[in-house]
């Protein structure tokens, strides 16, 4: 059996998605299932952020 092999561009992406939602705060209160979708989905689609379009659940 084969392992799944994970890119190191994917991590990349991740790890620069987390850095830009901690800055812009989407990280700071984790209690809601909102604001934890709001968070996944500022690290998933960082340059939005970073062009100042906040996409909110």
């Amino acid at each position: 059996m084969r392992g799944r092999q994970v890119s190191l561009g994917g991590v990349v992406w991740i790890v620069i998605g987390i850095i830009v939602a901690a800055s812009h705060h989407f990280l700071d209160t984790l209690n809601t299932a909102s604001t934890i979708g709001s968070a996944i989905l500022a690290i998933i689609v960082w340059p939005l952020v970073l062009l100042h379009i906040h996409l909110a659940i």
